[in-house]
């Protein structure tokens, strides 16, 4: 039997008693199966017992064969952000799988060496490669790619990587030509992207007719919390112009182009229709959408749909009591026909003609800072939330 764990995993475990005290998880033992057992006990295999008592201490031998795990709770209420525990239990079982928690110390953001303000936490990035289903002849590709984060994590399962990002100081220059993203590929011995890209999620720069070339599209799109998005153009593009945004021939080396507001809406329609374009049939999508907290929940009602694609798994990160974010995997299911690219350019016409209206209602932050939280503090006497102001990140920036 094949098992896999995930990150989030600590284990699985054959469970051969519980018990409130060690006497009651001996009787339970002993109680066990002998058939159960005896493979497992036969004087030719060796084995090790790991005392897990989650942060109190643990006996760890070499290479045995078996292992065998005794796991106490205690009735301490909360532990490590775990629910309460109402009595104290006491388990012993052998370990079926183990998690490969062992890659988080090496990925770690904090000793890596180029990271930005928006950099996706290793532990994160590795579960997205997971649902993306990253391995060995498999084509990963991040729009978004920033400094590398989702790609190092598909690069260590052995996919093939590239990346875009429409900031060309990250991608062309980094802080110098020893610390940028292929810095971060050499310092973990891991395969370089094929390549990357400046690009603009909104103009994407594959030529007519390409079509079905990744084999998973993983990313964490900006939605105006941490960063906002930005698309090409400038201020006549935003007042409805709609020509062509080109670089004259004399500035190409040196030029940093000039980038607009970029909602949340259109943002995720880009990345929908360049996935239903680019993906092969039965890849998948994989990236976190916002979404505001209604009661205390958030709403599945209002996550993106396409009809080139079905919704695998949705699982909510919490960020606080007013929003959070939620990781979607999807996987393609329907062909990317002239019908579904009609309507893709209506829409993202539609997106032109009404910018200043999706950039209002396509923006997380003005969801959370809304004028409700103003008035209140208002009324308290506090300084009002500027709405267009960019929350402060107090992490490492390198």
């Amino acid at each position: 039997m094949c098992v896999f764990v995930g990150l989030l995993v600590k284990g699985i475990y054959e469970l051969w008693g519980q018990g409130t005290t060690y006497e009651e998880l001996e009787r339970a033992v002993m109680a066990y199966p002998e058939e159960r057992k005896l493979p497992y006990l036969t004087p030719e295999s060796t084995f090790k017992i790991v005392v897990d008592s989650f942060g109190k201490g643990r006996v760890n031998l070499k290479k045995p064969d078996h292992k065998f795990f005794v796991m106490e709770t205690d009735d301490y209420g909360c532990n490590n952000g775990l629910p309460p525990v109402a009595q104290r239990t006491v388990f012993f079982g052998r370990e079926v799988g183990a998690a490969d928690r062992h890659l988080l110390p090496t990925y770690q953001l904090k000793s890596r060496k180029y990271i930005g303000p928006t950099a996706m936490d290793a532990e994160m990035a590795f579960l997205m490669a997971n649902q993306g289903l990253a391995r060995p002849g498999k084509l990963v590709y991040d729009p978004f790619v920033g400094t590398g984060s989702i790609l190092v994590a598909a690069a260590h399962f052995g996919a093939m990587t590239m990346g875009a990002d429409i900031d060309i100081r990250v991608v062309r220059d980094g802080r110098g030509p020893d610390c940028n993203i292929w810095s971060n590929f050499e310092q973990y011995k891991l395969p370089e992207p094929l390549c990357i890209l400046r690009a603009d999620n909104n103009v994407p720069p594959w030529r007519p007719g390409l079509k079905e070339v990744f084999d998973a599209i993983i990313c964490d799109p900006p939605y105006g919390v941490r960063a906002g998005g930005r698309k090409s153009g400038g201020r006549k593009l935003i007042k409805g112009t709609v020509a062509p945004y080109t670089v004259p021939d004399e500035k190409r080396d040196s030029h940093i182009p000039s980038t607009a507001p970029y909602s949340l809406a259109e943002c995720v329609h880009d990345l929908l229709h360049l996935a239903a374009r680019m993906l092969v049939m039965g890849g998948r999508l994989v990236f976190f959408f916002p979404v505001v907290r209604e009661d205390g929940v958030a709403n599945p009602a209002k996550y993106p749909e396409h009809p080139c694609f079905r919704l695998l798994a949705s699982c909510e990160q919490i960020l606080s009591m007013r929003y959070s974010r939620v990781l979607l995997t999807m996987v393609k299911v329907g062909p990317y026909t002239e019908e579904v690219e009609k309507a893709a350019e209506e829409r993202r016409r539609e997106f032109r003609e009404n910018h200043h209206k999706w950039m209002e209602e396509g923006n997380l932050h003005s969801a959370v800072f809304s004028p409700a939280d103003q008035a209140a503090a208002a009324a308290d006497g506090k300084p009002a939330i500027d709405r267009d102001s960019k929350p402060k990140y107090r992490g490492k920036y390198v």
